[in-house]
């Protein structure tokens, strides 16, 4: 018989709004004629735009939820900033430029969103290089999108049966806004550069084989997206799972980190995978694996428990690595 608090646990995510979310995703990459084998990789963090030189451009976006934006302005564009730069790094790129696009009905308004952004390019040190501004509109809105470069990619497609699932999260902070867990606001700009370089570091010392930004589906989401693209089953060991202090299992599985990353790397190279992220403070640690197969799973204590089959209920829809 299934572990009841398991099966509970499973429902429960299964259901949440912010994992249930990212089925628009599927809309739009129908309504747009997308598939995996669409130019530039959709279901990737960012698109990837092969270079003759053997490197990669990537470019990546972001919208912003308008009672979000409404509710903290100063922080969504921070956040606008912060999340562009952390899909670049989980391609294994750098970013060189941003772009923002805000819509406001004056410039009071828009103001604390535009000092955000700005603080957060200065303190990671990406240049913003332009956008779109309307002063008029009726109600305050936010996007901004990012470009990058990548010698050696990290892909969503490449995770592999018999890979370790790492999850590498900043532990140094608390939850802010909603599910937000930001361990940024308060970090040293030197900091926070180091940490997003890591990224490409691994990529190209060859010691990643894929991965993705844990997005705003949590842990438990972004595990999803990774298997559904690269076709293969994952298992979450949640008794390898390390929350932060006063923070439960449930929530950390949704939540949405300042800085965090789900790779799937091969078992010989986990060890100094954990070790490259503990030398700057940063929690790594293998919370699973990657399997044959096609469900993402819980296991505790012995007892696992499906928590979402993508062969059967497609979350991204994309249509397979093969598409």
């Amino acid at each position: 018989m299934s572990d009841p608090i398991l099966t509970s646990l499973a429902e429960s995510l299964r259901a949440h709004p912010s994992i249930r979310s990212k089925l628009a995703i599927a809309k739009a990459t129908r309504m747009l004629g997308l598939t995996a084998a669409s130019a530039g990789h959709p279901g990737d963090d960012a698109a990837v735009l092969p270079l003759d030189d053997g490197s990669f451009d990537l470019l990546a976006g972001e919208g912003f939820i308008p009672a979000f934006v409404a509710a903290d302005p100063w922080f969504a564009g921070w956040c606008a900033v912060m999340v562009n730069l952390s899909d670049i790094a989980a391609m294994g790129g750098r970013a060189t430029g941003i772009v923002n696009q805000v819509w406001a009905p004056d410039a009071a308004t828009a103001e604390p969103v535009l000092h955000g952004m700005r603080d957060a390019a200065l303190a990671y040190g990406v240049p913003l290089v332009g956008g779109h501004t309307n002063l008029s509109a009726p109600s305050l809105g936010l996007a901004a999108s990012v470009l990058g470069k990548a010698h050696r990619l990290i892909t969503s497609v490449d995770a592999r049966p018999g890979d370790c699932l790492i999850a590498a999260i900043d532990h140094r902070g608390s939850h802010y806004n909603f599910d937000n867990f930001c361990a940024a606001l308060n970090a040293p700009a030197e900091r926070l550069r180091g940490d997003l370089a890591l990224l490409p570091a691994l990529a190209e010392d060859g010691l990643l084989r894929a991965g993705k930004d844990i997005s705003q589906g949590g842990i438990v989401g972004t595990a999803l997206m990774l298997a559904e693209c690269s076709g293969v089953a994952i298992e979450i060991d949640l008794d390898a799972l390390d929350p932060p202090s006063g923070v439960d299992v449930e929530r950390w599985l949704r939540s949405f980190p300042s800085f965090g990353f789900l790779l799937s790397v091969a078992p010989e190279n986990a060890n100094a995978v954990c070790s490259a992220f503990a030398r700057r403070g940063i929690e790594a640690a293998a919370i699973g694996r990657v399997k044959p197969g096609s469900a993402v799973s819980l296991r505790r204590e012995g007892e696992s428990v499906t928590f979402w089959d993508h062969a059967q209920d497609p979350y991204l829809d994309l249509g397979g690595v093969d598409a």
